[in-house]
């Protein structure tokens, strides 16, 4: 079960969300005094220490609700790819001048290293939960979590309430809107109808019928003169009595198209404050915020200088380092018999680990 105090300030553990108080987690172990508990070059700890240590800060971020065991057999590697330089004989000088090409010797030391260390992660950014956060989706992988679970999430056009599903290449996930946060109807100031009572009526009106019905028969007995108009002083004083009919609004708007009106106005997008440090896609995803759906394009790769899995720690850096070499020591050997063949999303066949 996942720890109800995440975002413990004294811990500072970063976490997969868009809270102002996880964002200061993240500046604190990146350039804040926090730095200290990740850099392990002078450090008083043993090495076992410096592991274990490695490994707590980047479970806390990368899938801190996986449960250790689970992260174990079915997210982690055999082995990370190797990166050493290509030996084949096509690379050799007489081989380039046969086929008129312009020999370029290698350098070495121009040539950054690929962090490799961070491709151990691969498997976690392809669950279903992770991605829709890496899509800007949801505030947090939480959140993704939720909306899966609660049916709001269609991945290939079908439903799917697993968030342990696992993202091929060409999969597309889509969101429905109205279950997205940052995203609220637009509610002009619509004014309601008044509630007023017909039966409420002015008192004058029913004394003005008795004066008539009583003044008809001295009408009768004098001569008719000729009305005149009334004079500005006259005007002012007298007034006619409205009634609430009168008062009340000519159109009554029912609730119901109400909000379908305002539905079909559109959205607005209200983003959370200190969220900007958060809003970037990775290279292996391709959004469309205009129908709330990406597409998972291909798994995520690592290149000299630049590794395509975010993370606020260095993508060969030595917390990665050290949390690999705590796996490699420790994770299990082999899965159980009853789960040999059962993949994370609960499916039975070959599973094959990331080489």
């Amino acid at each position: 079960m996942r720890d109800a105090n995440v975002f413990n300030l004294a811990r500072s553990l970063p976490r997969m969300s868009w809270k102002a108080v996880n964002l200061w987690a993240i500046w604190n172990r990146s350039i804040g005094p926090g730095t200290a508990g990740v850099k392990f070059t002078k450090s008083s700890k043993t090495l076992f220490q410096q592991r274990w240590a490695a490994k707590r800060f980047v479970r806390a971020y990368h899938g801190d609700w996986i449960a250790e065991k689970r992260f174990q057999r079915w997210f982690l590697p055999a082995g990370l790819p190797s990166t050493r330089p290509s030996t084949s004989s096509t690379a050799t000088k007489e081989v380039q001048d046969y086929a008129g090409r312009k020999w370029q010797p290698p350098q070495r030391a121009a040539t950054q290293p690929t962090p490799v260390t961070s491709l151990m992660l691969v498997e976690v950014e392809r669950r279903l939960d992770v991605f829709i956060f890496r899509c800007c989706f949801a505030t947090s992988a939480w959140q993704a979590r939720q909306l899966i679970v609660h049916g709001k999430v269609k991945l290939n056009g079908k439903k799917q309430t697993n968030p342990n599903v696992l993202l091929n290449p060409g999969d597309m996930v889509s969101v429905d809107p109205s279950a997205i946060d940052m995203l609220k109807v637009v509610q002009p100031p619509v004014e309601d109808t008044p509630k007023q009572k017909v039966d409420e009526a002015p008192k004058s009106a029913p004394e003005s019928e008795g004066e008539v019905e009583a003044a008809t028969p001295e009408a009768e007995e004098k001569p008719v003169t000729t009305p005149q108009p009334p004079t500005s002083s006259s005007s002012s004083s007298t007034t006619k009595p409205k009634s609430a009919l009168e008062d009340a609004p000519k159109t009554f708007i029912d609730p119901e198209t109400k909000a379908t009106v305002l539905n079909q106005r559109g959205t607005s997008f209200s983003l959370p404050a200190y969220a900007s440090p958060h809003l970037f896609i990775p290279a292996y995803i391709e959004p469309a915020f205009n129908t709330c759906s990406a597409v998972y394009v291909r798994h995520p790769t690592a290149r000299p200088g630049y590794s395509e899995i975010p993370s606020p720690f260095g993508a060969d850096g030595e917390v990665m380092r050290f949390a690999w070499e705590w796996y490699k020591r420790h994770r299990p050997r082999m899965r159980s018999k009853k789960e040999t063949w059962i993949n994370p999303s609960g499916e039975r066949g070959n599973w094959k680990m990331v080489q």
